[in-house]
């Protein structure tokens, strides 16, 4: 019988880093550098591929968006895409869908530079169940989900947390290298002093990533972390870009606050 593993955001950071999902600069000089964001999912289109670009250390934290760049994402199965610009700096899909197993390739060409990146989606893991109790850590509430993880294989996963239907800023990401094929639970904590109260609508979002997503993410920033994070995150993109390309599977599950 596989035991259950309980894990706690706060009591677990070896294996896991919470973090913010805010790009965390520390540039040696003030040229600007190319920031790329995009996902792709499990679920219908179109997807979105944001581009900025950094700005001086003395400027505001705001990065003035990219337009007027060729955007095109490409699958091994031979569809390619070339995306719209919907607003300045977004470029939307239009022919390319999320399947699980494909790999996805990601060109962006800004005044004759390319910067490229591929992204291979994993095979979705559902989550079995969800429920609410009281914190183990403090006050409040705090949210578990259960899933199990799938055996012979590294998987990498990243928890999103909602509430009302708007993505908080923490999450965190976690490998199973050490603990493959067996049934996890895992909880997000609950405060009212974040904004979190009796009857809101929470959702809990597992996606499965690949390597070079996680690695991201991992590098973002270090909280809870015992390693410590590069100047700038490992970014799965080419010619020194920013940011990131995710193909990714989520499965998803809701339950209100009693």
């Amino acid at each position: 019988m596989m035991r259950t593993l309980i894990i706690y955001l706060s009591l677990l950071s070896i294996v896991f880093t919470s973090c913010q999902d805010v790009i965390d600069l520390n540039l040696d000089s003030t040229t600007p550098v190319i920031v790329i964001q995009g996902n792709i999912y499990n679920t219908s289109g179109p997807y979105t591929i944001k581009i900025s670009q950094t700005v001086d250390f003395d400027a505001s934290n705001v990065y003035p968006a990219v337009s007027g760049a060729t955007v095109i994402i490409s699958d091994n199965h031979g569809t390619v895409d070339t995306l719209a610009e919907q607003d300045s700096g977004t470029y939307v899909t239009s022919k390319i869908t999320g399947i699980e197993g494909y790999t996805y390739s990601l060109t962006v060409v800004i005044n004759g530079e390319t910067y490229s990146a591929t992204s291979t989606m994993p095979n979705v893991v559902p989550i079995d169940s969800i429920y609410t109790e009281d914190a183990v850590i403090g006050t409040g509430k705090q949210v578990t989900v259960k899933f199990s993880d799938p055996a012979d294989i590294t998987n990498y996963y990243k928890f999103i947390l909602f509430n009302n239907g708007t993505m908080d800023t923490d999450y965190s990401v976690m490998n199973d290298e050490l603990v493959s094929g067996e049934t996890f639970e895992y909880s997000f904590i609950l405060s009212k002093d974040d904004g979190y109260n009796s009857g809101d609508l929470i959702t809990i979002w597992l996606e499965s990533i690949d390597k070079g997503v996680y690695d991201y993410f991992r590098t973002e920033g270090n909280s809870g972390s015992q390693s410590t994070s590069p100047a700038n995150p490992i970014s799965n993109i080419s010619n020194g870009a920013l940011g990131y390309f995710n193909a990714c599977s989520y499965s998803s599950a809701s339950i209100n606050i009693p």
